[in-house]
């Protein structure tokens, strides 16, 4: 043997990783084969290895870089943690492959030959064994050779002959008879134990060879990589005498027959009983099927549906009156004679060697007469074999057959559909062909009934049937034996006429009639006509019988299902126009994933839109059987199946065609349609507009008593949804039908329901037993709004279960009673439009016209009538319930961790409470304030979501107006001052609130709490003449002609900008572009940021300025107050000036604009006195004294601020104009400017000794860091 190197190992390894990596199919293939094989030891952790398979998916078709990384990282993670497994080590390889560990994904890979050798080599990598492995086996294979050859020879030798290994054909030397006359079953026995060694020494040596691979890749034993590899184990290890098993599960031993196709392996165990029936003269239609057979098209399939329907319209039409004798009557008449001609013609011209005893059956010993070994019989053509040859798969067929599926271009195996390394087919297994002629010496009664004719088992039937059991005898022989096709199509439709005579009712014995026809060579011989007829009158016919038998005997369907390609074959005439075929598919019940992977949805789809009288007569209505399967694909389908399902039942218009299955006479056709339906609607809520108005729901609401839980619920979810329409009269007239119609009380029914439903489903039962009790008008008392609402309540306080918690919140917000087209809960969009953040609310309305078709009649106050009619009514019952008992539970559910119950619970609280200020007295608001207000406080103080402190501030509203919640939310306002003042200009709900405090507040000081937070002196710049907030920046202007900006956030305040304008900068003012400010001398400087300067009103010694919406006030020196528009240059007087006694004025030292009102301070001999003014008409409206000398003036929200004189600042009421607060800015300073910013969190003052001194307002930035740069 060869040397095996590292990088050989790898070259190998990584070859087949990345090829499976590049194959998604094959990728898939292999994790399913192995998921098959995990042992009921591993079953708690498959849904932890699906995940792990689906997160390196992820990782596999992924192009972020991210994602990938952080994907196969959790996935190395999880499978690490769990028990190793062929599953796990197969998924860690690829892992290694994508992050460039070839050596550790090369290593995982061989752990799987070590561990699984079995399944390695025969399911997941068999190249890699052929490549690696085999190549060192070839002791193995003479090992084998030899012992095969041994026990050839010793038969040899028992008969009294010399054998030769290359004498493969000794039968034509030595009669059979003579060579196997005294074989026992012990040597039947050690050709069995030859092939399970065989298997076994495999195993054995891949485990070696594994442990010589590992070393060559850690380094070897001398560092080189360079290893002799070891001797091959060439003995068997049997254990207790039986052979050894490896770690799947497997027997390490290979059978040369199916497990899945018709037959079971050659070798059977002694005393085993045969269930398989020898067969003589048996036909060959066709050749072996393909697994889609291409021999109808669907043009034919229409046209001859077309002729076929003029000439029979039923299978069940028995009028055989109206027929001609003629069997050319069931074929089409677009058929030319030549066809007619080639029909007859024999498809193939041998014929295997029995015939189908069908009365050994269902018993194996028949008068002494035993029927063959299983093993002894080609899985192809059901027939004895004649020439058998053993695939290198270990499975056996006959020669002709497997020359012929190789010759159509198959180049797989058609049990194991492993893929044949070559087309040439073996010598003969002489040893099996011994066997066999063995078994027919020592049987000679079987081995004569090759010329026996098909031996029917006698009916018990009197005249007049007699006779056409004889016809039925015959038809049945040609439909097995017959090797023209135009006779096996001619007996389908005599079995089918004498059919339907002994199943009309009171006719024939049909039992014994089902029996015979439901044997495995009748049910083969029906398939051949499927493969090989193009008449679609026959093969609807066959259908027809199929599903008969099929709906009447489970043996049927398990002959049918127990080769792949039969029902693959079924299919793929279905999806070529053959639709009475899906009543036969249903009956097969084919898994999930192969309906979808054949993807006969748009088949089902068709039938589903069809009229009932296109179809022939069958024992299931195909429109019943494509629901039930479109049914089924939905139910255990993944997601992905169940979108592509619901998408083209929506896009293919075939909606209302499941809705008239509702009221079919078969439960399960209407339980299927509610299913269907309902994942329409969860899938487009647009639905439920079409579903509402064309259901009958009398034969939904039939079948909810006697409905199991799981479909009762889904009963249940599906009126729920229906009663979710954007017009609330239509969704009381539902509500009314469901309460009314029906036999039993669907309210009896529903409360019977919720004492047995699970925790989950509770919540949606609850909600609509509740919508059903309020059609009254409320009651006192009312046993199933009692208990509706309980169980929500119970549900909502249920933290271990979430799933409930989530429920009942989503049933709650539903009650509210306004949705949108799609269905969605309009609460949320209609609460926010009551605060008067109504822009989500109306772009939903403005979306709701725009989906609105031409043809719907609009009645938005009627509409609109009813919703607030309901809304109230629901809730009052709501908050009703024991005083309040429904606060306490969205507390609850506000404490969740999980954020959706959080936020629907909120939301839920924020309307109920919300309600309590527009239903009559309740008595509940305490209960509600005790159980909610601390969290809509936290919420509104701490939410980064605007919408989300909207709602907290309008459920905080409907407590103000109650004394002792005002005294509870005036304990809070420090925390909520900040975010009233945000809402203040888009919500009248902040400004009422605002109003109230105010007016409910005794002491401002408390109420405001001033707080000096920072002061910083400016004293090299010389006095601050003026201070400015705008936006974020702070900007101050100083004696020495300097301006700075200022930066200021939550943990600092630094100066950013410096710049020189070489003159005093007196009352600075700022905008977007430019900066104002009263300059040394006469007018109004005005500075752009790009450098230009201009002079503004030079006639006038301007003391202050306020700058308004491109409008700049001046006070002057005069004591006039002027306008000037800086668009125009347009000048307004306000206030003319004037000169008093010794040629002194009134000053106007400090003016501000605020609320469309002009604040004026000014001095003179008689005292300072505040003027305030009307902006629009210039009229002075109030005019106070005041005892100090204002220097600067700014104006907030809820009170005046005035600089004075003596290094005081004054706090006013600004509306009732008095004053509250002194505050100490210093004592050897007057304040020259002050400032606000615009969210009035902090004031900001200069002083006349170049002090800058912040004072917080509230509760923002008491934690600042000044850092005052150069």
């Amino acid at each position: 043997m060869s040397t095996t190197t590292a990088a050989d190992i790898l070259q190998q390894t990584t070859t087949f990783l990345s090829k499976t990596l590049s194959q998604q199919d094959l990728r898939r293939r292999i994790l399913s084969t192995l998921l098959t094989t995990l042992p009921p030891t591993l079953q708690p952790i498959i849904n932890q290895l699906n995940l792990a398979a689906e997160t390196l998916e992820t990782a596999i078709t992924t192009t972020n870089s991210s994602v990938k990384s952080s994907s196969l990282h959790l996935s190395e993670t999880l499978l690490l943690s769990l028990p190793q497994n062929p599953f796990s080590s197969f998924l860690l390889s690829l892992i290694y492959t994508l992050c460039h560990q070839h050596t550790n994904a090369s290593i995982t890979l061989l752990n799987l030959f070590q561990t699984h050798p079995y399944i390695a080599r025969s399911e997941v990598a068999p190249q890699v064994f052929e490549d690696m492995f085999l190549v060192n086996f070839v002791p193995v294979l003479e090992w084998y050779n030899e012992q095969r050859s041994r026990i050839v020879s010793s038969l040899c030798l028992n008969s009294g002959y010399e054998s030769d290994e290359n004498s493969v054909g000794m039968d034509s030397v030595v009669s059979c008879k003579t060579l196997l006359s005294k074989m026992n079953d012990n040597q039947a026995l050690e050709l069995k134990e030859l092939e399970r060694d065989y298997e076994q020494v495999l195993d054995e040596n891949c485990r070696v060879f594994v442990g010589y691979f590992k070393e060559i890749l850690l380094g070897g034993k001398d560092g080189n990589g360079m290893m002799d590899p070891p001797c091959v184990v060439l003995e068997a290890v049997h254990k207790g005498g039986k052979c050894a098993y490896d770690q799947d599960g497997r027997s390490m031993s290979t059978g040369f027959g199916s497990k899945n196709g018709r037959y079971n392996p050659i070798w059977t165990d002694k005393g085993e009983k045969s269930i398989e029936i020898p067969i003589k003269n048996t036909k060959k239609l066709s050749k072996f099927p393909s697994f889609f057979p291409e021999r109808v098209s669907p043009r034919v399939l229409t046209n001859e549906r077309s002729s076929s329907r003029l000439l029979k319209p039923s299978p069940n039409n028995k009028d055989s009156g109206s027929e001609p004798e003629d069997n050319s009557r069931y074929m089409s008449s677009s058929e030319s004679e030549a066809e007619l001609e080639k029909q007859k013609q024999p498809i193939i011209t041998e014929s295997s060697s029995f015939d189908p005893l069908m009365g050994d059956y269902d018993n194996p010993i028949n008068e002494g007469k035993h029927t063959p070994p299983k093993d002894f019989v080609c899985p192809i053509t059901t027939h004895i074999f004649s020439d058998p040859v053993t695939l290198e798969t270990g499975q056996t067929y006959e020669r002709k057959a497997i020359q012929q599926w190789l010759e159509r271009g198959n180049s797989t195996c058609p049990i194991t559909r492993q893929k044949l390394h070559s087309t040439y087919l073996p010598k003969t297994n002489y040893i099996l062909k011994h066997l066999i002629a063995s078994w027919k010496e020592l049987n000679p009664s079987n081995s004569n009934q090759e010329n026996e004719q098909l031996d029917v088992p006698p009916l018990t039937l009197t005249s007049p049937y007699d006779g056409a059991v004889s016809e039925l005898r015959v038809a049945i022989t040609k439909l097995c034996a017959s090797e023209v096709l135009k006779e096996a199509e001619t007996a389908v439709f005599t079995i089918e006429r004498f059919w339907q005579d002994v199943t009309e009712p009171g006719l024939g014995p049909e039992v014994e009639i089902q029996n015979m026809l439901s044997q495995p060579p009748v049910i083969n011989g029906f398939m051949e006509i499927l493969f090989s007829s193009v008449n679609t009158r026959v093969l609807i016919s066959t259908v027809f019988l199929l599903s008969e038998l099929g709906s009447r005997n489970d043996e049927v369907i398990s002959t049918l299902t127990r080769v792949e390609s039969d029902v693959e074959c079924v299919i793929a005439l279905f999806q070529k126009g053959l639709f009475e075929a899906v009543v036969l598919i249903y009956l097969l019940k084919p898994s999930v994933p192969t309906l979808v992977q054949l993807e006969v949805v748009d088949s089902l789809l068709s039938v589903v839109s069809k009229n009932e009288n296109e179809f022939f007569k069958m024992c299931v209505k195909p429109k019943t059987a494509a629901v039930l399967l479109l049914g089924q694909i939905v139910s255990g389908g993944d997601d992905g199946a169940i979108f592509e399902v619901v998408r083209r039942v929506i896009s293919g218009k075939v909606i209302e065609c499941i809705i008239s299955s509702m009221e079919s006479a078969w439960t399960e056709e209407r339980i299927t349609a509610i299913r269907l339906l309902l994942r329409c609607i969860q899938e487009d809520g647009k639905c439920r507009n079409i579903i509402s108005d064309k259901a009958e729901l009398a034969p939904v609401l039939e079948i909810l008593v006697g409905a199991n839980d799981g479909d009762r619920f889904e009963i249940v979810q599906f009126l729920s949804e229906l009663v979710k329409l954007n017009r609330r009269t239509f969704n009381n007239q539902i509500l009314h039908i469901i309460k009314d119609e029906g036999t039993f009380s669907t309210m009896h029914t529903l409360l019977v329901y919720l004492q047995t439903a699970e925790t989950e489903q509770l919540p949606v039962v609850a909600g609509l037993l509740l919508q059903l009790d309020l059609l009254a008008e409320p009651r006192k008392m009312s046993i199933y709004r009692e208990e509706a609402i309980d169980t929500l309540i119970s549900c909502l306080k249920n933290s271990d279960s979430p799933s409930a918690q989530i429920a009942a919140a989503e049933t709650i917000l539903a009650l509210q009673g306004r949705f949108s087209s799609s269905g969605k809960p309009l609460i949320r969009a209609y609460l926010l439009k009551n605060v008067g953040l109504d822009k989500s609310y109306r772009s939903t309305m403005r979306k709701e016209q725009l989906a609105a078709t031409s043809g719907e009649i609009q009645e938005p106050m009627e509409e609109e009538k009813s919703a607030e009619e309901w809304e109230r009514k629901t809730a009052f019952v709501l908050v009703s319930h024991e005083f309040g008992l429904i606060f306490e539970g969205l507390s609850e559910g506000l404490k969740s961790k999980y954020a959706e119950i959080c936020s629907a619970c909120f939301v839920c609280a924020t309307w109920l409470v919300h309600m309590l200020t527009l239903l009559p007295e309740t008595g509940v608001i305490g209960a509600a304030r005790i159980c909610l207000l601390n969290r809509f406080v936290s919420i509104f103080k701490s939410a980064k979501d605007t919408e989300d402190k909207a709602l907290s501030m309008l459920a905080l509203s409907s407590f103000i107006h109650d004394p002792d919640g005002l005294r509870d939310i005036t304990s809070h306002l420090k925390d909520i001052l900040k975010g009233l003042r945000e809402f203040k200009k888009s919500s009248k709900v902040a400004f009422e609130m605002l109003k109230v405090i105010s007016e409910g507040s005794e002491s401002s000081a408390e109420l405001w709490n001033h707080k000096e937070l920072a002061q910083q002196d400016c004293g090299t710049n010389g006095e601050v003449l003026s201070i400015i907030c705008f936006k974020d920046k702070i900007f101050s202007g100083h004696s020495d002609g300097a301006i700075k900006g200022w930066s200021i956030n939550k943990e600092m305040i630094q100066c950013e900008q410096v710049y020189d304008v070489k003159d005093h900068v007196n009352n600075l003012l700022v905008a977007n572009s430019i900066s104002c400010f009263i300059p040394q001398g006469a007018g109004i400087k005005i500075h752009s940021w790009s450098g230009t300067s201009k002079l503004l009103n030079p006639s006038k010694y301007v003391k202050c300025l306020a700058l308004v919406q491109g409008r700049l006030y001046t006070g002057c020196q005069d004591n006039s107050i002027q306008e000037i528009d800086l668009a125009t240059g347009t000048l307004s007087s306000i206030q003319s000036g004037s000169r008093k006694l010794l040629g002194k004025s009134n000053l106007v030292h400090a003016l501000k604009v605020h609320d469309e009102l002009i604040y004026s301070a000014s001095s003179s001999v008689e005292g300072t006195a505040l003027k305030i003014w009307n902006a629009s008409n210039y009229t002075l409206m109030h005019s106070v004294s005041l005892a100090s000398e204002v220097r600067a003036l700014v104006i907030s929200s809820y009170f005046i601020y005035m600089g004075c004189k003596g290094g005081i600042v004054e706090v006013w009421c600004k509306k009732k104009l008095t004053r509250k607060e002194i505050l100490q800015i210093g004592a050897n300073s007057r304040v020259t400017c002050i400032a606000l910013d615009s969210n009035e969190d902090y004031l900001v003052v200069g002083t006349s000794d170049g002090r800058i001194q912040v004072i917080s307002m509230g509760s923002e930035l008491k934690d600042i860091v000044v850092d005052y740069g150069p």
